[in-house]
């Protein structure tokens, strides 16, 4: 019809959905009219069919565009902020930090404002409505507790950016007990504790289990020990009389002399027997809490890392003193970290670090179960302001064992567990104590003889003398030790060659042992560097020319003298 403006091809008029269903209906009344035999049925049931189909694209272009619609909504809507909530000042009212900003918000009915926890992350619209919680944010930076405030907040600190901030606790953290010292992981605008840790670096430190070694698993070195226990295990046990003769507790000693004679055993020693005795002096379970720190492994190349590290340690050890614990700071090769201080125009970490170790063990007095243990190999290198007394009071020398000591170390790893050779066993008509017996001393015998076959060392002295040191000069624990260790793998051996059940240890295999020990050099130095080997013979480095090792072949080696 002219003048009548007809519809785009293809466009949708919302009412035309409508009007097809009321015709589909319609059309559905005509067919259940019409008779089967009517010529036009085929027609009507066609015409049914195509409104059908007519009616699933309409609906399918509907669900489109309702799609489009919300995804344009999406994309036009204004970002979210995301705030942390403080707290709660009024009903329905949150106290938000968004960035550096404080805001006090409404809150959407549909959430619980009871169910917000102090922390937690929050969603604000752009009216600044508090509408979703996004609970505790999985980042953020580790701090150092260092008060606790009256009102439960929180001081801490760090080496970074963070010093002395004031922080609050999550809800999460309100009823757990923090101390001065523990670690607290905070959300990202640094406003709220989330999380707590333990304290990393002094747990790695600290040993959870001590080996139970009594004194009469120590061999050779019963003058240390006896000298141990008077300095350090009667003050524990008698303290009335030690108030009584206004006497201090000692609070440091030092273990010095040649490695492998049993320095860090005697510590751990230590630790096991002096807690057995406390114990039963105080009458109740009292754990130690031994430190195993190792000199170089605090060593850092950062300035102030090293006296952060040792301030840690000692904090720690009179945070576990205060507990009740017996606590022993055994530090291992003290004198690379306590090196004797320089007054050169070049920066000596020893400059700082020995003035904080210093202050640290003036630190401890007042506190009767604090005990500090060095070890080195060379003491003369330790400033000697760490050894002089009320710091490290006693200085004890761990030698080398004589005969009927590394034969009593002998027994000690030849115990009656290890398996002898059932024919040596026979030649002492089966008697198994005295078969082990002859064995250790056979073994002693054999390590502690002179001749050409064990000359180990010739030394030049100033003086113009040579002195010969043979293998007996030179034993030590450890080399027993893992003498007896490689005589077991000669047994072992034996019995997987000859398929036997029945092999165990017989004298040729400690011989053996020994004489491979010597030989190999496993535990000495490679070189012919004079200070290398100054710390395993026990001479005076001042009086010392040349140290001149003597090979297997028994001839001596020319080298040049090293002064």
């Amino acid at each position: 019809m002219a003048g009548r403006k007809q519809p785009h091809e293809g466009s949708f008029e919302p009412k035309r959905f409508e009007t097809q269903i009321r015709a589909r209906a319609l059309l559905a009344e005509i067919l259940a009219r019409t008779s089967q035999s009517d010529p036009r049925l085929e027609l009507l049931e066609l015409l049914d069919y195509q409104l059908g189909v007519d009616e699933q694209q309409l609906q399918e272009a509907r669900q489109a565009i309702a799609q489009f619609e919300e995804v344009y909504r999406k994309l036009t809507a204004p970002a979210n902020r995301i705030g942390t909530y403080l707290g709660s000042p009024a009903e329905g009212i949150a106290y938000l930090a968004v960035g550096d900003a404080e805001y006090y918000c409404n809150v959407d009915p549909k959430l619980d404002p009871k169910a917000l926890k102090i922390g937690t992350r929050v969603k604000v619209n752009e009216a600044f409505t508090v509408i979703g919680d996004l609970g505790y944010h999985p980042e953020g930076p580790i701090v150092k507790v260092s008060e606790i405030l009256p009102d439960g907040r929180l001081r801490v600190s760090s080496d970074g950016h963070l010093a002395g901030r004031i922080i609050l606790r999550s809800s999460d953290l309100e009823k757990i007990t923090l101390k001065p010292g523990d670690e607290v992981r905070l959300e990202p605008s640094l406003r709220v504790a989330l999380e707590h840790f333990q304290k990393s670096e002094v747990r790695g430190y600290y040993l959870e289990k001590i080996p139970e070694i009594a004194w009469d698993q120590i061999g050779g070195q019963e003058e240390a020990i006896r000298l141990i226990r008077d300095t350090i295990e009667r003050p524990l046990l008698y303290p009335e009389l030690y108030e009584r003769f206004d006497k201090k507790q000692l609070k440091g000693i030092l273990l010095y002399g040649p490695p492998g004679c049993g320095k860090t055993l005697i510590a751990k020693a230590t630790a096991y027997n002096l807690t057995q005795a406390y114990r039963e002096r105080v009458g109740k379970d009292v754990r130690e809490y031994f430190m195993f720190i190792n000199g170089p492994q605090l060593l850092n190349m950062w300035l102030g890392e090293t006296e952060r590290m040792v301030r840690e340690i000692f904090a720690a050890a009179r945070e576990r003193a205060k507990e009740g614990h017996l606590v022993f700071v055994f530090i291992d090769e003290a004198d690379s970290l306590l090196r004797v201080r320089s007054s050169g125009r070049y920066l000596n970490i020893a400059n700082t670090v020995v003035p904080q170790f210093a202050a640290e063990m003036d630190g401890l007095v007042g506190l009767e179960n604090v005990i500090v243990m060095l070890t080195s190999n060379r003491p003369d290198y330790i400033d000697p302001a760490i050894l002089r007394p009320e710091r490290i009071d006693r200085k004890v020398k761990i030698g080398r064992p004589d005969r009927r000591a590394s034969a009593d170390i002998f027994r000690i790893y030849l115990n009656e567990r290890i398996p002898l050779d059932p024919d040596w066993i026979r030649e002492h008509d089966g008697d198994v104590k005295a078969s082990r017996d002859e064995l250790v001393e056979q073994a002693a015998d054999y390590l502690f003889r002179r001749g050409p076959e064990t000359a180990f060392l010739e030394v030049v002295l100033k003086s113009g003398r040579r002195e010969t040191l043979y293998w007996s000069d030179l034993v030590s624990g450890a080399l027993i030790m893992s003498a007896v260790e490689r005589a077991k793998d000669f047994a072992i051996q034996r019995s997987i060659e000859r398929a036997s059940k029945h092999e165990g240890i017989r004298p040729q295999d400690l011989k053996e042992a020994i004489r491979l020990e010597y030989k190999e050099n496993e535990i000495f130095p490679k070189t012919d560097y004079l200070e290398d080997w100054l710390k395993l013979i026990d001479y005076d480095p001042e009086e010392v020319v040349e140290v001149r090792p003597i090979r297997a072949d028994s001839r001596r080696l020319s080298t040049d003298s090293v002064v």
